[in-house]
């Protein structure tokens, strides 16, 4: 009897966890993954990717001075395998939750050290481990969030709308 309660059990588990698996895929904004090795680092993010679908998006949709999850649904996350060096200042090897806050001429870059949640509704700056500054320019339109790693430079692109914001990344 306990064997096929155990089984069942089991059964269960890996039914919903293929459920949740499956509804993930089907979002309104799907899940998206990028990743490059910067030197001997591998570089690691993990976003959903929302569309403009004809809206307003910086300023509007994402205001301007507030905490955002940059992306839709869980928060995103960036994973480093070493120690780097972010805008020029060290960041420890390990997962993060990437959040910003967008301005009309620069964002703040956020790297929180609490990497599991779930948008940015639990966020605690006093979980932030860095944060720097990057610059905003113009960039040919994105209907959906794309963010991407440049290996050779270091560079990492946020681009959605019109709006492009990027980052270093160096090996520490």
């Amino acid at each position: 009897m306990k064997i096929k309660i155990i089984a069942s059990a089991l059964l269960s588990l890996f039914l919903v966890a293929g459920a949740q698996a499956q509804k993930k895929e089907k979002r309104e904004s799907p899940p998206a993954t990028t990743e490059a090795n910067i030197g001997e680092t591998k570089v690691k993010i993990d976003y959903s990717q929302p569309s403009v679908k004809g809206r307003e998006v910086f300023g509007k949709l994402v205001p301007f001075g507030k905490v955002w999850r940059t992306g839709a649904n869980e928060a995103t996350t960036i994973e480093f395998s070493k120690d780097v060096m972010i805008q020029g200042k060290k960041l420890a090897a390990g997962k993060y939750s990437l959040f910003t806050i967008p301005g009309e001429k620069e964002w703040t870059i956020i790297f929180n050290s609490v990497s599991n949640q779930w948008g940015s509704y639990r966020y605690k700056e006093d979980k932030d481990v860095l944060r720097v500054k990057a610059g905003v320019s113009n960039h040919e339109a994105t209907e959906k969030l794309t963010i991407s790693i440049d290996a050779k430079t270091g560079m990492v692109h946020i681009d959605w709308a019109s709006t492009r914001v990027r980052f270093e990344i160096k090996e520490s």
